[in-house]
């Protein structure tokens, strides 16, 4: 088994950096023109916040007059981080104990993307999807490490379907067939 997805794996790489004295406005526009729901505020290459959709809306009703109003003004200064080294299920826990919907990754004090729930989630789901495979192939479906040591489970023999047949009078799927007047039958068939 693949060991748990990292952050870096999920993360998005391309977020919008903007500065404390961009205008609000023009941050909107470019929120938009990206289709991205926050936008990083960065001080040379270090970042120092975080404006979302939420702090601009939150701006608009309380807020200084939006078509005046700076980045700076509306910003949250308060950034949960997670390193891009993080399992998914460590920046999950993280990001459920902050009051934040996404997270910055960052690798010292410079961001490289932006991890959100919905990330996380699906991070978490493909895990769950690439441990778990149908029985009905026979492949591996689960695999465990034991004392340092990788074991395999497979199904059962008698949950596998490669060595069964099915009746040609009743169609029952089973491993016993016998051929009887030309016809594959079970055991059940060939007694009446």
């Amino acid at each position: 088994m693949d060991s748990e997805l990292t952050v870096r794996e999920i993360m998005d790489r391309e977020y919008v950096g903007v500065t404390e004295s961009d205008s609000l406005v023009e941050t909107v526009e470019l929120l938009l023109e990206e289709d991205k729901e926050t936008a990083v505020v960065l001080h040379g290459s270090e970042h120092v916040g975080v404006v979302t959709e939420r702090d601009i809306l939150s701006a608009l009703v309380d807020g200084p007059d939006p078509t005046e109003a700076t980045v700076g003004e509306v910003m949250s200064d308060h950034v949960p981080t997670v390193k891009p080294e993080a399992t998914v299920s460590a920046a999950a826990d993280r990001l459920s104990t902050q009051p934040a919907r996404r997270l910055l990754v960052t690798n010292g004090a410079e961001p490289e993307g932006v991890v959100t729930e919905e990330d996380l989630l699906a991070g978490r789901s493909y895990r769950i999807d690439s441990e778990t495979t149908t029985a009905a192939t026979g492949e591996v479906i689960a695999e465990e490490t034991i004392g340092g040591a990788s074991t395999e489970t497979t199904p059962p023999a008698e949950d596998r379907f490669e060595d069964q047949g099915i009746c040609e009078v009743c169609g029952t799927l089973t491993r016993d067939l016998a051929s009887f007047n030309g016809q594959l039958l079970c055991t059940d068939c060939r007694e009446m």
